[in-house]
């Protein structure tokens, strides 16, 4: 009997451990990648391979690069716990065809997946993953048959190499660490149990207080994604400590999430347009603004008063991650802490960004807080809220068939819609913000975002929405 098919979600394939994240369901995918580079690169495609900190990710990584060997890749295995973004920087700098990170991101801890990275040092996009997924066999390989692992490495089909040193080179490169540790801030990092821990004491050295660095894959029970209601510790520490700003990461690192001096949150919408505002006016950069369909409407603002062209694609790094390739783009990101910027490589990196914006506050000598509010003050208020309401497939079915069929509400919190974008959802735009409803793409989740001018209007657009689809 066949088995269940892979599908490739917003960012890679995901599933639960022992449940569809097998081994033997990992072999297929692997083996479905290395059919996808014999075809695109010929006979002798090489692929970097890393994994993060969750359950049995050294074993899975392994795996991985047995059947990848055995089909004729060149496998460089990371030698340690690395972030996705090191993978992504290794293969764009060792010039491979592609790289795999075994990771389920900001997933919860019984969770694990199979991130793909394209050639040039960003998420593999759309047209590689449908190779990839239509590659898939639909019966399990002989794993028996396979070389051990020490066999593949004594014949250097398998090499083992130290990316994460190489990596925070590039950081060192891309950054002014010099400028950070001359400031003599204590910055406080959060790993959230994750890939990144130890990264921002590798680069600053003294002055950083680190919480959540401990090797844990079951992160004690809280899915590792940097947003405010996961960051109680982090805000505390900072509030109430001589900390100047909070950083935190996802498990696999490519996510970013901060509080101010206050230890108060300081959204992704507000990160992305901190970064615009300070390539552009102090480093006189230019490029494209390259955002997702969720988030903030300021980064349009920003890009009319600065003459930038400002793009908007479906949800998921691998829409942007191509399009910062091909150069030109200032900044791109999306609305869940995922983001890159002009000077470092074509991917989302939360210690990277993290980094850059208190390279901000140390050059405008300015706390985050300041920073922000200078900002509201320049462009207007723009406030975001986002619920995620955990649902079953055939009710999130049941949703979007509602919606698609009346084409969206008629209104939100008394708020006529005055359009209905669909990009990537049902995005609902009033003449007081915008109320989006779309379905996770990794997920039993629908997901509401909204925007409004006040921190209580943004949340009424989503729980008003919610209460005429009856989600509440």
């Amino acid at each position: 009997m066949a088995n269940t098919p892979i599908e490739f979600g917003t960012d890679g394939w995901r599933a639960v451990i022992a449940d569809d994240y097998t081994f033997a369901n990992l072999e297929r995918v692997a083996q479905a990648t290395a059919n996808w580079l014999h075809d695109d690169y010929g006979d002798t495609p090489s692929i970097v391979l890393g994994h993060d900190t969750r359950f049995l990710g050294a074993e899975f990584a392994e795996r991985a690069a047995r059947v990848l060997a055995d089909a004729g890749v060149s496998v460089t295995l990371a030698d340690s716990i690395v972030p996705t973004p090191a993978v992504s920087w290794a293969t764009q700098a060792a010039g491979h065809d592609a790289g795999v990170v075994i990771t389920a991101s900001h997933n919860p801890p019984s969770y694990n997946g199979y991130k793909i990275k394209a050639h040039f040092g960003g998420p593999a996009p759309p047209d590689m993953i449908a190779s990839v997924e239509g590659a898939v066999p639909d019966h399990n390989l002989d794993g028996t048959s396979l070389a051990p692992f020490g066999t593949l490495a004594a014949d250097g089909a398998v090499q083992t190499d130290g990316v994460r040193g190489g990596y925070l080179d590039a950081l060192r490169d891309a950054l002014n660490i010099s400028a950070i540790q001359n400031a003599d801030l204590t910055i406080a990092h959060d790993a959230m149990f994750g890939a990144a821990q130890g990264l921002v004491e590798a680069l600053l050295g003294d002055g950083v207080v680190s919480l959540r660095h401990d090797l844990n894959p079951g992160f004690h029970g809280v899915a590792p994604e940097p947003i405010a209601d996961r960051l109680g510790e982090l805000s505390d520490t900072v509030a109430q400590s001589d900390a100047a700003v909070g950083l935190a990461n996802d498990g696999d690192g490519d996510r970013i999430g901060m509080v101010d001096e206050d230890g108060t949150f300081v959204s992704s919408h507000r990160i992305l347009a901190l970064l615009v505002k300070y390539l552009y006016e102090e480093r006189g950069l230019t490029g494209s603004i390259v955002k997702t369909f969720s988030t903030t409407h300021l980064l349009d603002k920003m890009g009319a008063r600065y003459g930038l062209d400002v793009e908007t694609t479906p949800i998921g790094f691998k829409h942007i991650a191509p399009k910062m390739a091909e150069g030109n783009v200032l900044v791109g990101g999306e609305e869940s802490g995922g983001i890159a910027a002009a000077g470092h490589i074509p991917e989302r990196d939360g210690v990277y960004i993290g980094l850059l914006i208190v390279e901000m506050m140390v050059e405008r000598g300015m706390t985050l807080s300041a920073l922000v509010d200078e900002l509201l003050e320049e462009f207007g208020p723009h406030y975001n809220y986002r619920d995620d309401i955990h649902i079953r497939e055939d009710q999130k079915a049941d949703v979007l068939d509602r919606l698609d069929n009346q084409g969206g509400l008629e209104s939100v919190n008394g708020h006529a819609v005055e359009e209905v974008r669909t990009l990537d959802g049902f995005k609902h735009v009033t003449d007081h913000g915008w109320l989006l409803i779309r379905p996770s793409g990794t997920e039993p989740v629908l997901r509401v975002y909204s925007e409004a001018e006040s921190p209580e209007a943004a949340e009424a657009l989503v729980k008003d929405a919610s209460a005429q689809l009856g989600l509440n």
